[in-house]
């Protein structure tokens, strides 16, 4: 298993719309093959800052769905006047992994 933060800055007055937004694609990630939840975060000092922590089967599943057709559309929603800019996406390892031995 593989955890993924995903990181976005949205603009003030699209915060709700983009809120909304990321509870219609959690409904269709119920579908997506590898994808085991996802939640959105908010920055308590920022509240323009999101990060969405997913937890997929492994990074293939993650790397399938990023460059799906379904993907492709909600980012370029997101970069239509929601978003400040292009999201980040960082892996993060599984600590059994950082605890075995080379």
């Amino acid at each position: 298993m593989v955890t993924i933060g995903m990181y976005y800055e949205v603009f003030d007055d699209k915060r709700d719309t983009f809120e909304q937004k990321f509870q219609e694609v959690l409904k269709a990630m119920e579908q997506v093959k590898g994808h085991r939840s996802s939640g959105l975060y908010r920055k308590v000092d920022d509240p323009g800052s999101y990060a969405i922590l997913s937890e997929w089967d492994g990074q293939d599943d993650f790397a399938a769905f990023i460059t799906s057709d379904a993907f492709k559309q909600v980012t370029r929603w997101g970069m239509e006047g929601i978003l400040k800019g292009r999201p980040r996406h960082k892996v993060y390892p599984r600590s059994d992994d950082l605890a075995r031995p080379a």
